[in-house]
Formats: structure tokens, sequence, C-alpha cells
């Protein structure tokens, strides 16, 4: 699928502590036709699901308090149909086991091309879509 045939704009919320990342790669993703929005933190990011729906969330592993891990199986607890991409800038096969045995649809490591970024996002939204 090209991202000019993204269907009904695919929610996404971004999740990572580095907050020039999050303003910069939100700006990245809505450009390329997802609704985007950006929180710094686990908790932040289960607050936001409690109130809205998202198809994918992509979530920073390594956060001060609740860590990406510990947030992945809060969000496949109480939201089992969101899809959550696991991204890490200081990976190791070890966490991205971890995180695709709680559930994680994907796990990519920092620098992530923003085009594969994009496809995973795809994928997962479709993948959200037929549950």
């Amino acid at each position: 699928m090209t991202v000019a045939s993204i269907p009904n704009q695919p929610s996404v919320l971004l999740v990572d502590d580095e907050v020039d990342f999050v303003e910069a790669l939100t700006k990245r993703l809505r450009r390329r036709g997802f609704a985007v929005q950006g929180v710094a933190s686990g908790q932040e990011a289960l607050d936001v699901l409690a109130r809205q729906h998202v198809d994918v969330v992509i979530l920073d592993v390594l956060m001060p308090g609740m860590d990406g891990i510990e947030t992945l199986r809060h969000i496949k607890e109480r939201f089992p149909d969101v899809r959550v991409v696991l991204l890490s800038g200081h990976g190791g096969e070890d966490l991205g086991v971890r995180g695709m045995a709680y559930g994680a649809f994907a796990y990519l490591l920092k620098p992530v091309g923003l085009q594969r970024l994009v496809e995973v996002a795809i994928q997962a939204s479709e993948h959200a879509a037929f549950r």
C-alpha cells in the first residue's frame, strides 16, 4: 500500500520522553496522512487511550517512570485491540522478544527510517481494522 492510499487516516499515538523527537515525528507523520497525537510518558498514553480511539501506538521502550514494556502491558490489558509498535534507541534482542511476548505488533530500532516506520504503522492499522 502506498502512503497516498492510506484509508481513513489511521490514528497514531506517539509516546516518547524526548519532546523534540515527538514534535518532529508528529509533523512528519501528519504530512503522510496520519492523525497523530504525541505524549511524553506511558501514563499520558494510557490517559489518552481511555478518552479516545487510537489505531496504533508508537511507543519508546526506555522512558523514565513507566517504561515502554510496562506501558505495553497496561495497553494490552486495557485496550487489547490497539496495535503497539515498540521503538528503541538502546536496542537489544531481549527487549524485542519481551515486547513481542507482551503483544507488540513490531519492534524497531532507532534511528528508524521514516518510510519504514510509515510502512509498519500502516500494516499495524490495517491489522487493527480487521479485528
